[in-house]
């Protein structure tokens, strides 16, 4: 018997429908247009159909859409040259997701030292308030309850202590611990961003004590932070590290990244994947490397940040009963509440402006990367607005 509603119920949907898109906009079916401060959750990062993204995912379809791993795929080695060109890789492997990502960085980890004679290091630090994706071993990295719950004994080979916190991770550490896995700045805990001291120290720990260092830039990397991966504000490079969303610029993969010596253990037969780094992929891939590493692009995305951040911070000191606090780096940023994110998400909304919901009552701005200093002046009056309608209700109640 066919359910009246045949899709899971996983999800909270938000009753609006978009039929199209270009640059920051969305337009319902209707006609009513939004400025798009969500991104899809950071995916979207040259907007919607990007003249140049559009191109080349149109001429790849009409050429070639899918081939397994078993071939080459000449597009995959020019993605990955360029982009162990421009970070601190040797090697990269090409996934559907951010959560594969992950998946593929702790499979490395753990390998590297199965084949250098230490299989018993296979423990990896983690922090509390991560998100990692929503595999069971993702989960058990992230190692939040309500993500845990129901799916049975949490994979073992994790350890978790305070975000941040190096003297726990020092305290942690044993003759099992392969890595630590960090989100540079976290995404779904709430545009928390680690301080440049920490990352550089928890680099120094981890060279210290022969460990690798794994940074989940799924959500911080490809220019979100004004930095092409948000690790690079602290002069720091890790061993291993896993990217997504903006990359694909909305089109599903990911990859991941590592140093040579990280990756000696993933050798033939002991990884692998059916879609990852398909055709369509690369060739979407490639366009958003083109714009991404052009003169000038990242210097926008911080121009246009400086705006925001400036606009923000005005509205922190006109609104203290209900913005506590701005931060966050780049264009990833988070407004932390002193009431109800999810009001201000839905008073955002009566004004045409999206944003997303994250833990520590923040609600975050993630806009597409060539988003102008118009449209953040734009969105500040939307995001004041609704302020303004949130502290009018306020003082009826």
């Amino acid at each position: 018997m066919a359910d009246a509603k045949p899709l899971y119920d996983t999800y909270n949907r938000v009753p609006i429908v978009f039929e199209r898109g270009h640059g920051v906009w969305l337009e319902t079916p209707q006609g009513e247009r939004y400025l798009d401060f969500a991104a899809g959750i950071a995916v979207n990062s040259l907007g919607h159909t990007h003249p140049h993204l559009v191109e080349a995912l149109k001429a790849q379809a009409d050429r070639l859409w899918h081939l397994s791993n078993v071939h080459e795929i000449p597009d995959q080695s020019r993605l990955a040259r360029r982009l162990t060109e421009v970070t601190f890789a040797d090697k990269v492997f090409f996934t559907n997701s951010g959560a594969e990502a992950l998946e593929c960085a702790i499979k490395t980890a753990r390998r590297h030292f199965f084949v250098n004679g230490q299989p018993e290091r296979y423990r990896i630090i983690t922090f509390e308030g991560a998100f990692h994706g929503r595999t069971l071993a993702t989960i058990a990295a992230g190692g939040q309850p309500k993500y845990l719950e129901g799916f049975g004994p949490k994979v073992e080979g994790f350890d978790q202590v305070p975000f941040g916190d190096v003297e726990a991770v020092k305290a942690t550490i044993t003759e099992e611990t392969a890595a630590i896995l960090i989100e540079p700045v976290q995404g779904e805990g709430g545009i928390r961003p680690l301080s440049n001291e920490s990352l550089r120290a928890l680099r120094e720990l981890c060279d210290a004590e022969g460990i690798l260092m794994i940074l989940d830039e799924v959500q911080s990397g490809v220019g979100r932070t004004g930095k092409l991966f948000a690790h690079e504000w602290a002069g720091i490079e890790p061993d291993i590290m896993a990217v997504a969303k903006g990359i694909g610029g909305g089109f599903p993969f990911g990859a991941c990244l590592a140093t040579a010596s990280a990756a000696d253990g993933m050798t033939a037969g002991t990884h692998g994947t059916t879609y990852g780094g398909n055709p369509l992929a690369m060739a979407v891939g490639n366009a958003v490397l083109d714009v991404i590493l052009e003169p000038g692009f990242l210097p926008h995305v911080n121009d246009v940040a400086l705006v925001l951040r400036q606009g923000l911070a005005s509205l922190k000191d006109r609104y203290p009963d209900l913005v506590s606090d701005v931060r966050g780096s780049g264009l990833m940023l988070g407004i932390k509440c002193a009431k109800s994110n999810t009001d201000l998400v839905l008073a955002m909304r009566n004004e045409h402006i999206l944003g997303v919901p994250a833990g520590d009552n923040v609600v975050r701005l993630l806009p597409p990367l060539i988003v102008t200093a118009e449209e953040a002046r734009d969105a500040l009056s939307r995001i004041e607005a609704a302020l303004e309608m949130l502290s009018r209700n306020g003082a009826a109640n």
